[in-house]
């Protein structure tokens, strides 16, 4: 079964950094997209940032500044770079991927379990 399995939360000051990893397992097939999102205390999930199909990677407006995502393709992987952290980036990171079933054409969202990410003024 596909499982994703995130590490890297933690507690950090502001201004500091933390970095979030995933790894994702159980998909036999080249993942289309993976990234990271978040919910805020109170609020719906948000994107923080993707590595789509295609194209250039995408970062909320908010984060397009201080985070960088990037994938390692042969081990199923995508890392979150957090800089310049701030108070209002605490929330609960959720791993994400898009990927194909054992059909090898259906496609899915998959997340992980989230991980806390806390940032103290």
């Amino acid at each position: 079964q596909v499982q994703l399995v995130e590490s890297g939360g933690g507690l950090v000051q502001a201004g500091g950094s933390l970095t979030l990893s995933c790894a994702a397992s159980g998909i036999s097939f080249p993942i289309p997209a993976m990234g990271w999102y978040r919910r805020l205390p109170g609020k719906e999930r948000e994107l923080v940032a993707t590595v789509p199909n295609s194209g250039s990677n995408r970062y909320a407006d908010s984060n397009k500044d201080r985070f960088t995502i990037y994938r390692d393709y042969a081990g199923n992987t995508v890392t979150l770079q957090m800089d310049s952290l701030k108070p209002e980036d605490t929330a609960v990171y959720y791993c994400y991927c898009n990927a194909y079933d054992a059909s090898g054409w259906r496609r899915y969202d998959y997340w992980g379990q989230g991980t806390q990410v806390t940032v103290s003024s």
